[in-house]
């Protein structure tokens, strides 16, 4: 029995990455901060509301999701020129150390009683500035320290703790928030952020993987190599939309909970947590997709996303939407490694950290684009037929787009070698 146990763990696509040298000394740091990543969660959207005039809330609401994220895809594409040709551990590590210090200060300002929601979302905004590339910079170096055929399975190890930890983080934050408060779980995830830094600043010796990074690019290099290529364009085109029609969600989940449903935070947290375990699951599960063609598996992916969502547009018990947002979840837990292995395989080595900053720019502006909507939304049909809204629209995004893959398939006829090309987008 023991024999056979050795053979599957070893036989799986998770064991390079397991036992690669450099990685199995970095794996641990970035699990620490996927947990405090698990935390703010919960606390960025709690501490906004409890700091925001009541009537605003929704906007506030908003606005400390969106600062969390759009500093990220200004940053891209300003702070090109300066980080081009770094390693994907040091951009990686840049992003975990600011986000360290940017967000220790919500805490500190808050025990001097000089906190309000304005310099709330300042600091948090200040803290997502590095964003884009600190998440190019992660899966760079992945890139760089495995095989080709191991990325798929890398980007899902990566995802599967950044997953778990939407099971414990948010359950955890509840705790804190109930005896203490949000900021000191902002605090928690300062600390996670500081380990990090540490971890890609000792764990990863310098000079390792870095062949692959040209230095020198334009900043514009990114967006440019995307552009010439349709594949990655189309790929891109999807994801935008998956985070902007998903976008109004995440301000009316927490809006449903409080002032729909009347509940406290860990109802609250018993939504993310059950979207975690979703997404955990099918984090585990991607690496064993590496055999099916990814574009269309990442489109079937969103179109099962939106129709899991439409049960929370209906106004169903608790326990029935915390079971089809964990469906949710599911859906969601191979999206970020098939899309991002389809961008490490098809973009050139040599401008990868540029592309995968590029991808998240967008990604970054199609996050808070959705979240900002979704105030003037939920003031419109309310923080249910937010839910509504969202789904139908990612349900018709997944639809539209297998359509789009098919029609052409019917009436263009594909060489042997163009049909064989299962990883292209």
């Amino acid at each position: 029995m023991k024999s056979l146990v050795a053979r599957a763990v070893k036989g799986s696509p998770y064991w390079p990455v397991l036992t690669h040298p450099l990685l199995r000394r970095v794996l641990p740091g970035i699990g620490v901060s996927a947990l405090g990543g698990g935390m703010s969660s919960l606390a960025v959207s709690w501490l906004a509301m409890e700091l925001a005039p009541a009537d605003h809330r929704a906007a506030w609401v908003a606005a400390a999701v969106a600062a969390y994220t759009l500093p990220g895809a200004v940053g891209a594409f300003l702070l090109g020129g300066l980080l081009n040709g770094r390693s994907g551990a040091q951009l990686a590590g840049w992003d975990a150390l600011l986000r360290a210090g940017a967000l220790a200060l919500i805490p500190l300002v808050h025990v001097l009683g000089s906190l309000d929601i304005l310099l709330y979302v300042a600091l948090l905004g200040l803290s997502s500035v590095l964003s884009a590339w600190g998440k190019a910079g992660r899966y760079t170096m992945l890139s760089e320290l495995l095989d080709k055929k191991d990325h798929l399975a890398g980007n899902s190890v990566v995802n599967v703790m950044l997953e778990l930890s939407t099971v414990v983080g948010p359950l955890l934050a509840a705790i804190v928030i109930d005896r203490g408060g949000p900021e000191y779980v902002l605090a928690l995830v300062a600390l996670s952020f500081a380990v990090l830094a540490a971890t890609y600043r000792f764990a990863i010796p310098r000079g390792s993987g870095q062949d692959g990074v040209r230095a020198g690019a334009s900043r514009s290099e990114g967006f440019r190599a995307i552009g010439r290529d349709p594949g990655l364009l189309g790929l891109l085109a999807l994801s935008f939309g998956f985070f902007l029609f998903f976008g109004p969600s995440s301000v009316a989940i927490p809006l449903y909970v409080v002032e729909d449903l009347q509940a406290s935070a860990a109802t609250l947290a018993g939504f993310y947590t059950a979207f975690g375990i979703g997404a955990v699951t099918g984090a585990l599960l991607t690496g064993y997709l590496r055999d099916l063609p990814l574009m269309p598996t990442t489109i079937c992916i969103v179109l099962g996303f939106g129709l899991a969502l439409v049960p929370l547009g209906l106004g169903l018990p608790v326990a029935v939407s915390w079971i089809s947002f964990g469906v949710c979840g599911l859906f969601w837990g191979p999206f970020p490694s098939t899309t991002t292995a389809l961008f490490q395989n098809s973009a050139p080595a040599a401008a990868l950290p540029q592309v995968l900053a590029a991808r998240g720019a967008v990604t970054g502006v199609a996050v808070p684009l959705g979240a900002m909507a979704g105030a003037p939304i939920v003031l419109a049909v309310g923080a249910q037929g937010t839910l509504l809204a969202s789904a139908v629209c990612l349900t018709a995004l997944g639809a539209a787009a297998l359509l789009f893959r098919l029609v052409p398939r019917r009436s263009v006829k594909r060489s042997p070698e163009e049909a064989g090309q299962d990883m292209r987008p």
